[in-house]
């Protein structure tokens, strides 16, 4: 396959970032050197965040059906209750709380999806050597790949490396793996939990010899542990798992028909670089979480995303350099993400009575007040980060006319739409959930700009991936306005604000507002937009700039200065 983009590892991260580049119009050619799809469960929850992530290659609404939606959570000392969370109160989110879903669930999906977009996955097909050419302004990559008996040696323009905890690729490009491991051991059982509650909730017993975490499943419970440590390598006997629960249990519990089981230490770990020029890192390849909170999972689901969507615009002509703010967006949100578990792992290992004995009042007292939901909550959900003072979003000049439901760096508040034409209301999030870029246009008469930014969108054959929604204030009314490559909608409440001169804003695919502008700005904002067409397999993998449309007197003409390093 003539791909401009090589994944290896095809794991949630992998095959995350495979769909997001097929999903916008890039091949890409991933490999693995496992024999097929994951089987062992390791990761169980799915958190809001990684679900729109989800949701905008299309697989969310089919792992949502498989499923167990978790209710809350508790945390249990001395046999009693001394805090509790409730799930399922984000607000402005399609998913409101995380569901319990196995990985090798989300990993199925997921292949399926990306069979669906045209691509597969290689497997049996192992990365021995990695080596980055960067003798000439084009840096690349070449990779010798072996399958069976055979090598195949592949020079590409692109690597993301989603190759797991004991990277290749990392250590090829000679990137540390910063962080500690915790010395106590781990173990984990998956089976029938006879005497649980029916509730959906996540228990944390929290016990002098350690703790116990009980994780209901779709088909079961998880519970889990951890031991001083040993020498042993093999997984848990069900005798030893059962001797645990009932030491650290609540009572009246009994574990059988255990299907996987497993022994393991946790670390916590943050590469200090994601990328190392035409090579980016993602997933357990650059962070290394404990259990607590379920962060692995959704911050390498987040990171694929990431890597799909930036290097799809770049290679379909959007500045080479939306690529820089890869790392600096990814990188602190996984530090966060591994912090946060740190944190709650050491929490749980607490030894000292009288650290315990602080710690039980503590979360008794942040429970009490709300906390546990209000922060706690959303920072597992990785949902609304803030990427205010990224380099890859911008105000231009005008912007101070765009309202704050619209704020740079960020998710759009929850705006009800209705269509020009008639039906049922949408909402500004559903618009935003097609993985597209979007430009919203806005004001009563901007009909004209909407519609010559469509057709410069169509023009420049970017259309499959950039929408244009026409925002007009009020409800609607008796004109029935439509636009040619556009939609048109209005904003029944003017939450953005009535009148009729035009802004424009521009979300990128995501979710997040990458630019505002007014109509000084609009020649700028449209320049931040992909502007080649499509690649196809067997096409070349650099494209020349398509000539781009001189637009009415009304609008000034849309001009862009594109590199070749860009086709990259």
């Amino acid at each position: 396959m003539n791909a401009p983009v090589l994944v290896i590892g095809a794991g949630p991260t992998g095959l995350t970032a495979a769909c997001a580049l097929w999903n916008l119009g890039v091949p890409a050619r991933v490999v693995d050197r496992r024999r097929g799809p994951g089987t062992a469960p390791k990761g169980l929850v799915l958190w809001s965040g990684a679900l729109e992530c989800l949701d905008r290659i299309g697989v969310a609404e089919e792992l949502a059906r498989e499923a167990l939606p978790l209710a809350g959570a508790s945390y249990w000392a001395a046999g009693r209750r001394i805090a509790g969370v409730r799930f399922g109160g984000l607000e402005n989110t399609a998913f409101p709380g995380p569901l319990c879903v196995p990985q090798p669930v989300t990993e199925r999906a997921l292949h399926r999806r990306l069979t669906e977009l045209g691509g597969r996955v290689e497997w049996e097909t192992e990365a021995t050597t990695v080596a980055v050419d960067r003798s000439g302004p084009d840096q690349s990559v070449t990779v010798v790949l072996r399958s069976g008996g055979s090598e195949e040696t592949v020079t590409v323009p692109w690597l993301v490396a989603a190759d797991g905890a004991r990277s290749l690729v990392r250590t090829a490009v000679g990137i540390p793996f910063e962080g500690h491991t915790f010395e106590r051991t781990f173990l984990i059982g998956d089976g029938t939990l006879e005497g649980a509650p029916a509730e959906a909730e996540v228990q944390h017993h929290i016990a002098p010899e350690g703790v116990l975490v009980i994780v209901p499943q779709p088909d079961g419970h998880r519970v889990f542990f951890d031991t001083e440590p040993t020498d042993e390598t093999e997984p848990p006997s069900l005798e030893l798992l059962r001797r645990l629960l009932d030491e650290r249990g609540p009572g009246g519990l009994h574990l059988r028909d255990v299907r996987w089981s497993s022994r393991f230490r946790v670390h916590a770990k943050v590469a200090p670089r994601f990328r190392d020029g035409p090579v980016l890192l993602a997933g357990d390849a650059v962070h290394a979480h404990t259990t607590a909170g379920g962060q692995g999972l959704n911050t390498g689901v987040q990171d694929g995303y990431d890597i799909g969507w930036k290097l799809a615009s770049v290679i379909r002509g959007s500045d080479a350099r939306l690529l820089d703010s890869f790392e600096a967006e990814r990188r602190p949100a996984s530090v966060r993400a591994v912090r946060s578990g740190d944190q709650q792992t050491r929490m749980w290992l607490l030894r000292s009575p009288l650290a315990r004995g602080a710690r039980n009042l503590a979360m008794r007292a942040l429970s009490g007040a709300g906390v546990l939901e209000s922060k706690v909550v959303p920072l597992l959900a990785q949902l609304d980060l803030d990427h205010s003072r990224s380099e890859a979003v911008v105000d231009l000049p005008g912007a101070g006319a765009v309202p704050r439901a619209l704020r740079l760096g960020r998710r759009p508040f929850h705006l009800t739409l209705a269509p020009a034409l008639g039906g049922a209301s949408t909402s500004l999030g559903q618009h935003l959930s097609t993985g597209r870029h979007t430009l919203v246009v806005h004001g009563a008469s901007a009909g004209e700009w909407a519609e010559q930014a469509a057709l410069a969108l169509r023009a420049w054959e970017v259309d499959d991936v950039v929408q244009v929604l026409w925002v007009r204030p009020g409800a609607v009314g008796h004109d029935r306005v439509t636009v040619s490559g556009c939609e048109v909608v209005h904003d029944r409440g003017d939450v953005l604000g009535g009148g009729d001169t035009p802004w424009f804003a521009y979300v990128r695919p995501d979710g997040v507002v990458g630019a505002r502008a007014g109509t000084a700005g609009f020649d700028a904002l449209l320049a931040r937009l992909p502007c080649w067409p499509s690649r196809t397999v067997d096409g070349p993998l650099r494209s020349a700039p398509v000539q781009q449309p001189q637009t009415s007197a009304a609008v000034p003409s849309i001009r862009r200065t594109l590199t070749a390093h860009n086709g990259g």
